[in-house]
This record gives C-alpha cells, sequence and structure tokens, in this order.
C-alpha cells in the first residue's frame, strides 16, 4: 500500500472585498486582479495598518509570495499573526504552513500545532488534514493516530482528497481506527474519484488482493491503468505485468514492454534494483516478441504522455 500523503498546502487566494472599507479595498482588488501588484500593496498597506484582519492577511499574503513587495516570509508571518489574532482563520491557516515548514521563522511544530488547531477548529478542512497528519508523524504532539483519523475524517468529510486517501489507508493498516477493508475501499474510491493516483493505486490493489472487494483482476487492471496513464511508475509496472500474463486484460507483450519500458523511465535511480527489474521485464517481453512487435511497443513508450484531469 502506498504511504500516507505528504501533501501540504499554503492558501493562496486573490484578495477578499470587504464592504465596510468597499472603496480602497475594491480598488486593491481590481489592481491585484489585472497584475498590478504595486498598486494593490499601496492601496491595502494603510488597511491593514488600520487594524482590519483580512487588509492583514492579504498583505501577508503579498510579503509570502513577493507581489508588490521583495519577498519576505518575516513581514508575512507578522502580518499573518496580527490578522490570526482576530480570529482570520486563512491567516491561522498560513501562520500554520509557515511554523511547519521553516519560512520566515525556525521550523516549531508545536506553534504548527497551535494555529493549525486554531483553524481546524473554525471547520478550515485543509488545516483539519495537516494536524491530522502532525497527530499521525508527532511532530508537536504525541503521536496519536486514532486522533489523525478523526482529523482526517473531519477534512474528508469536507471533500479533502488528501484526507480520504489517507483515512482508507489508516482503515487499510487499522492504525487509529479498526481495520476494515471495505470501509478502506470507500474512501479510496473517493478520492479516485477527485484524480488523487495513490488512492487509484491502492483501489486497484485492494481489487487484485480482493480486499473490501470481490477479487477482480480486471476491475484492478482499470485502476491501474488510470494511476500509470498518470504517470505513476508502480502502476505502470503492474500494468506491465498483467499485460504479460494475461490477467485482467488480454495478453499483449506490446502493451506490456510498453508499460514497462515506461515503468524503467520513470523509477528513480536511486531505486536501483527496482529500476533493473523494471529493464529486466522489458527483456522477457521483447523475447516473445517480433522486432516489428518491439518496435511498435518502442513507439508507443515513445509518444505517450501522461493525462491531466480526474
Amino acid at each position: 500500500m502506498r504511504k500516507p500523503s505528504a501533501v501540504l498546502i499554503l492558501v493562496i487566494s486573490s484578495l477578499i472585498a470587504v464592504p465596510s472599507i468597499a472603496g480602497p479595498y475594491e480598488d486593491a482588488t481590481k489592481a491585484y486582479e489585472r497584475g498590478d501588484y504595486k498598486t494593490a500593496f499601496r492601496l491595502i498597506k494603510p488597511l491593514a495598518d488600520q487594524g482590519n484582519p483580512k487588509s492583514q492577511y492579504n498583505l501577508g499574503l503579498m510579503y509570502a509570495l513577493g507581489q508588490g513587495v521583495r519577498q519576505d516570509y518575516a513581514e508575512a508571518v507578522k502580518w499573518y499573526r496580527k490578522a490570526a489574532d482576530q480570529g482570520h482563520v486563512r491567516a491561522q491557516y498560513n501562520l500554520g504552513f509557515i511554523y511547519a515548514n521553516g519560512q520566515g521563522v525556525p521550523r516549531d511544530y508545536a506553534e504548527a500545532v497551535k494555529w493549525y488547531g486554531k483553524a481546524a477548529d473554525q471547520g478550515n478542512a485543509s488545516a483539519q488534514y495537516n494536524l491530522g497528519r502532525m497527530y499521525a508523524l508527532g511532530q508537536g504532539v504525541p503521536q496519536d493516530h486514532a486522533e489523525a483519523a478523526k482529523l482526517y475524517r473531519k477534512a474528508a468529510d469536507q471533500g479533502d482528497a488528501s484526507a480520504r486517501f489517507n483515512l482508507g489507508l489508516m482503515y487499510t493498516d487499522g492504525k487509529g481506527v479498526p481495520r476494515d477493508y471495505a470501509e478502506a475501499v470507500k474512501w479510496y474510491r473517493k478520492a479516485s474519484d477527485q484524480g488523487d493516483a495513490s488512492a487509484r493505486y491502492n483501489l486497484g490493489l485492494m481489487y487484485a488482493l480482493g480486499q473490501g472487494v470481490p477479487q477482480d483482476h480486471a476491475e484492478a487492471a482499470k485502476w491501474y491503468r488510470k494511476t500509470a496513464d498518470q504517470g505513476d511508475a508502480d502502476a505502470q509496472f503492474n500494468l506491465g505485468l498483467m499485460y504479460g500474463k494475461g490477467q485482467g486484460v488480454p495478453q499483449d507483450f506490446v502493451r506490456s514492454h510498453m508499460w514497462f519500458t515506461l515503468a524503467a523511465s520513470r523509477i528513480p535511480a536511486s531505486e536501483k534494483e527496482r529500476r533493473e527489474t523494471a529493464r529486466s521485464n522489458v527483456d522477457v517481453a521483447a523475447s516473445k516478441m517480433t522486432p516489428a512487435q518491439v518496435a511498435e511497443a518502442q513507439k508507443l513508450a515513445r509518444e505517450w504522455k501522461p493525462k491531466k484531469g480526474p
């Protein structure tokens, strides 16, 4: 099974309209949207100085991204904190992100937990997911898989794909929740429908092994293909095996050769043994093919491009 998703997301957004300061803020928003960041910065700064939390958050964002001003994480932290202290949920989340990654401040997991927690309590799904990861890894808090699962579920119920994948993994492994393959399949499927490659790969494995679903190699091949089409080397390798054996798909050495070739090209050089195994399987497939078939497989591999979107 795939490891837990390691995605951490910085919340980035356009300036948010504030009715009470509509005049200057609307002008700042229009300038921002047309890419005139210097004007947007000039207009938003006085509003932030006056204590408006949304202006403070956006000013922090501009410092973090270097928009209209030199990039300065320390300044970003300063303005995020001013907004976060007033309860601005995105500022709280971004402050947690910055402490978790040590941007402009020393990395401080306990401080990251504090700010993620505040944003999570306000229902922010990204904060719930990242806080769940910190509980799962024991970063800034004692390791607690049950608490991680609880937070993943909150984020998953709001549609967070990474949280759905990680919750599926916890049900697969029985960490923080009782092992339940059917429940794991449910969450992998939800994340898969959103295009999550790791969830699609694990769903393929569940069908291949008959865990939580009846064993179905054709269905496994279907999910491996979706993942392989996204450029995943493990799924490409598994598809190569399935085409070579005729398992869940018609036996096709041209396709087997193609997928093994792609897998070998995408497996990191540091994973020498896996790479060599893929290359050996290319040779095995080639030994069962005519020169014309080998040429066809090589052409298919050269012309292959990853697919985008769910």
